[in-house]
């Protein structure tokens, strides 16, 4: 039961990352044509990687 909430949580957090860094790309290009670069790809893959570690489960 607890790994079927944590697996849960980890997509609800993996999709939320998702929406998030769509939500910031105008943002993120903005950024960007100053010179700064954003985090998010960072973000994405890193709970990209622990719902598929989690999921392999």
């Amino acid at each position: 039961m607890l790994d079927r909430a944590t697996r849960l949580a980890l997509f609800t957090l993996y999709q939320s990352v998702l929406a998030v860094g769509i939500a910031l790309l105008p943002v993120a290009v903005l950024a960007r044509r100053a010179g700064v670069t954003l985090p998010v790809r960072r973000l994405v893959e890193r709970t990209e990687q622990a719902y598929k570690a989690r999921a392999a489960n």
